[in-house]
């Protein structure tokens, strides 16, 4: 009996240890006069400063699969930190709306490109962070977002889009470059001309650029993202989830940071 309470206390005792390891909160920062309202994730079984991973969100804002990418990082052994792209932690659901918020962003690049450095820094500044292996990943408008940082030439290691739209550099961009690039696209993807990738990858050949652009066959928009079929259908846009590619893309990031960030 002594020995079946042990058994079942040192049960619970794990599980409270499993469930206490992955920390996360939220993190207000500062863009101009605008609150922005990220999210940070961490595994606290780990000691000392760990590589540290920006997200960035889709052109809906910061949500709830944003931060489930962020808890996936933390659980590989990164600390990770999800960006406020808008501010005011504001998220929308219809395509017209985020459209409009997306469209704003990026009417400014050098206001864009600060948005990314600012959560950027808020990673930096966090005890856990290890400010020498940064890296940042982006899905649809965040994919566009952590290519711009890495044309900035901020101080990143990597960089992964995923179905992001493509931002074609210029050759002092290309050649400004830190990070090693990542590029998830769907093959398919309407969003996304042949012509673009074309120029993308022509300015990225022909001047040095060290990247990895990786076209998934039979896949389109948004496939990361599980929830992406019936938002597809509710607004008729060509949105599909595809379990092969984000398996498979995933697997490259993974990669991708052990060689970059020694994970």
């Amino acid at each position: 009996m002594v020995r079946m309470i042990v058994l079942v206390m040192g049960f619970f005792a794990l599980a409270a240890t499993a469930d206490a390891a992955l920390q996360s909160k939220t993190v207000k920062y500062k863009h101009g006069d605008v609150e922005c309202i990220g999210y940070l994730a961490w595994d606290d079984a780990i000691q000392g400063p760990r590589p540290g991973v920006l997200v960035v969100h889709e052109f809906w804002g910061l949500d709830a699969y944003a931060k489930r990418r962020a808890n996936q990082l933390a659980e590989l052994g990164y600390i990770a930190f999800a960006a406020d792209m808008y501010g005011e932690g504001k998220l929308v659901d219809h395509p017209k709306d985020a459209s409009a918020l997306a469209g704003t962003v990026r009417m400014n690049v050098e206001d864009w490109r600060k948005r990314g450095t600012e959560a950027l820094d808020v990673l930096k500044s966090q005890p856990e962070c290890d400010k020498t292996k940064l890296a940042a990943i982006g899905y649809c408008f965040g994919g566009s977002t952590v290519q711009q940082l890495a044309f900035a030439g901020t101080d990143l290691k990597a960089i992964a889009s995923f179905h992001g739209a493509l931002v074609v550099p210029t050759a002092e961009q290309v050649k400004a470059v830190k990070a090693k690039m990542l590029i998830c696209n769907g093959a398919d993807d309407s969003f996304i001309s042949a012509k673009v990738i074309q120029d993308f990858k022509g300015a990225l050949d022909q001047n040095g650029g060290k990247y990895e652009f990786i076209n998934y066959p039979n896949t389109v928009h948004s496939f990361t993202v599980p929830e992406a079929d019936e938002v597809g259908k509710k607004f008729g846009i060509p949105l599909k989830y595809n379990k092969e590619s984000d398996e498979k893309s995933w697997a490259s990031m993974k990669a991708l940071f052990k060689e970059t960030l020694g994970k």
